[in-house]
């Protein structure tokens, strides 16, 4: 992963963790908690794609099984959230942008259930005394709930963020017009506005402003001997040497 997603990522993981830890974890709702560090990394994942995704859920996941007062086995979550930030970065369209609230909304509400039901199945598998899968529908359906309310407040944000340290990656898939196609846009315009290029064959071959010299310096003929005289109107100026 990039220096500036790295840097990134653990300005927004550290916070979200903290703020987890001091605040929500504390407010004594009904069911789950709500997972800040989850929807950091779900907003994380929709910009960075999968294998951004899944590097972030790791360390994202690792860092929470580290910090205190965790009560169950490291590597734990950052398994979990190692596989929920995979899965979220498949849905990044081609175009890097979503048209809709809709998709990352689903991210998050499928990743909130997704999230609950790896925890306690993980926790099975490792034998980890922690796991406790009891009231495990409740635990899923109070997390979507709470993630789906707090997501409006953290993901757009998470993603505008993510999105102005890849530095506008949309605008390069804009390729610049190249010289051969601007000068063909020019032509195009000048004939469409009637702008046409004078025939230099024909202005050459007429008399310049009327004073009959059919010749130029352009095409290396000599004006005709009288020519002079003929061209001022026909009145001859008197004390004017011929060359």
């Amino acid at each position: 992963m990039r220096l500036n997603r790295t840097l990134l990522a653990i300005v927004l993981l550290v916070p979200a963790l903290v703020l987890q830890v001091s605040i929500l974890a504390r407010l004594q709702l009904p069911g789950a908690v709500p997972d800040l560090l989850l929807l950091t990394v779900l907003g994380l994942a929709l910009v960075y794609g999968h294998v951004g995704g899944a590097l972030v859920g790791f360390a994202a996941g690792l860092l929470a099984d580290l910090s205190p007062p965790a009560d169950h086995a490291v590597g734990r979550y950052a398994l979990v959230l190692c596989v929920i930030g995979y899965l979220a970065g498949l849905t990044r369209p081609e175009t890097g942008r979503h048209r809709s609230a809709t998709v990352p909304m689903a991210v998050v509400a499928g990743a909130a259930v997704a999230s609950t039901l790896l925890y306690a199945g993980v926790g099975t598998l490792v034998g980890d005394t922690a796991a406790d899968t009891s009231g495990l529908i409740a635990l899923a359906l109070t997390a979507t709930l709470y993630d789906l309310l707090l997501a409006p407040f953290v993901v757009p944000g998470v993603m505008a963020l993510a999105r102005r340290f890849e530095n506008d990656p949309l605008a390069g898939d804009q390729q610049a017009p190249t010289a051969t196609d601007s000068a063909a846009s020019w032509s195009g315009a000048s004939r469409r506005r009637g702008l046409r290029r004078p025939r230099t064959g024909r202005l050459l071959g007429k008399p310049l402003g009327g004073t009959g010299l059919t010749g130029s310096p352009l095409t290396g003929r000599r004006p005709r001997r009288g020519a002079g005289a003929a061209g001022l109107g026909g009145v001859k100026v008197k004390g004017v040497k011929r060359l």
